[in-house]
């Protein structure tokens, strides 16, 4: 039979991968039907486990997660509330037989991926920006919350409480799981940026991919694919094709952020030979049409620095005066600590390592303060400075902070070089 095939006979690996690809299908089929995404996720997850356990093989995964799905959540109905009769819980939730996918769930084609979708309908106007990004990152990417919490500098709690009132609000008002009309699209699609770039850059945190969240690289293949998608729904929204350019331009150095023995290369030391020039190209291409729509934002800039960045392989060597000058338009544009972080380290590359201690040494947000970036940064600046006990000290914090297989031995190597250079 065709289709995704059960438990029996899938590696571990690639079942969690089929699991993962057919997320979004189902969660905004059973969303759709239950009006509720706490309950959308429980019924989904219900279905993942029953799928495992009995080794199925269904012809259509999502159909069978949906169905099997809208079953486990009727038993949830009956559970909660005893005196409900059987035949009422049946009669809300409609059963779904398996192989019924075409009539899963009605979304308009006027975005045809199921993932995309899901995105613009988490990211209702009625939540605060961030809030909606995080409910689309734990939604759609299946992010865990702590993840989520270090993408936007705050405490695990606060993040899983930001994304429980998130649900309670999307519940309590009554909003619709159904994509809004392409004259409400822009209302949304700052939430909807801001969620494929934080997809990303956890995507990318991960030089080895050594999580399971990213196993294989699927996240960052996935926000290429759906930024690339948006460049070609709305091609005239300058800041779609900045965000377009930026992840295909961190996409064209994947090749050369691994060395062989499995550790992270910084980008300063990568073989831009082995860079992916139609990528950059591309990303070339797409600031080059966004600068023609003469409405400047925060995406163009970041991606501006990165084909600077990227201009090392056909130059020999990098812009820092541009990159510094590009980073000071993103601190107007978007001001945040992990901007100053970067800004600093540009600066470091213009005129040296005291004025960007100095201007480290004025970052005090909390957050930040106990990121790896951060250590690391520090750890730079103190090597470019002479000062080598604090830069081991720093990288002790960096290394304390669960890095990534790939990024823990690249810390661990330049601490062994700092401590042998004693």
């Amino acid at each position: 039979m065709a289709g995704a095939p059960g438990k029996s006979d899938v590696p571990g690996a690639s079942f969690a991968r089929a699991l993962l690809e057919a997320r979004p299908m189902v969660v905004a089929a059973l969303a759709s039907h239950l009006g509720d995404l706490d309950a959308a996720e429980e019924a989904f997850a219900d279905a993942c486990v029953a799928l495992t356990e009995s080794g199925a093989r269904p012809d259509t995964l999502a159909g069978w997660l949906i169905a099997v799905g809208k079953r486990k959540a009727i038993d949830r109905i009956r559970k909660r509330d005893a005196r409900q009769r059987a035949d009422d819980g049946a009669m809300e939730i409609a059963d779904i037989q398996e192989g019924e996918m075409d009539n899963v769930i009605q979304l308009p084609e006027a975005i045809p991926d199921e993932r995309l979708r899901l995105i613009f309908i988490c990211c209702h106007p009625a939540l605060a920006l961030e809030a909606r990004a995080a409910l689309a990152l734990k939604v759609i990417c299946g992010l865990p919350v702590p993840a989520i919490a270090e993408l936007f500098l705050t405490s695990e709690t606060t993040m899983f409480a930001r994304i429980t009132r998130a649900k309670a609000k999307i519940r309590d008002a009554g909003v619709s799981f159904e994509l809004p009309p392409r004259r409400e699209w822009p209302e949304r699609i700052d939430a909807v940026l801001l969620a494929l770039e934080l997809a990303y850059t956890s995507a990318y945190s991960d030089a080895g991919q050594s999580r399971a969240v990213n196993e294989g690289g699927e996240l960052a293949g996935e926000v290429e694919r759906l930024t690339t998608m948006l460049t070609e729904l709305l091609p005239q929204e300058p800041e779609i094709l900045g965000l377009a350019a930026l992840v295909t331009l961190a996409r064209s150095r994947e090749g050369a952020r691994v060395d062989s023995e499995g550790a992270m290369v910084p980008l300063s030391q990568q073989d831009t030979g082995l860079w992916d020039a139609e990528r950059i190209e591309r990303a070339r291409d797409w600031l080059e049409s966004a600068s023609a729509c003469e409405r400047a934002g925060p995406y163009q800039v970041m991606a501006a620095i990165q084909l600077t960045h990227a201009r090392r392989a056909f130059d020999g060597a990098v812009d820092w005066t541009a990159i510094g000058t590009l980073y000071d338009a993103l601190m107007a544009l978007r001001p945040g600590p992990m901007v100053a972080l970067n800004r600093a380290l540009a600066l470091a590359e213009v005129e040296g390592p005291d004025p960007a201690l100095a201007e480290l040494d004025a970052l005090t947000d909390p957050q930040l303060m106990a990121s790896r970036p951060y250590w690391a940064a520090r750890a730079h600046l103190c090597e470019r400075g002479g000062q080598r006990a604090q830069a081991c000290a720093a990288l002790d914090e960096a290394l304390a902070r669960d890095p990534g297989a790939a990024e823990r031995a690249f810390l661990q190597q330049w601490r062994a070089r700092l401590e042998g250079g004693r």
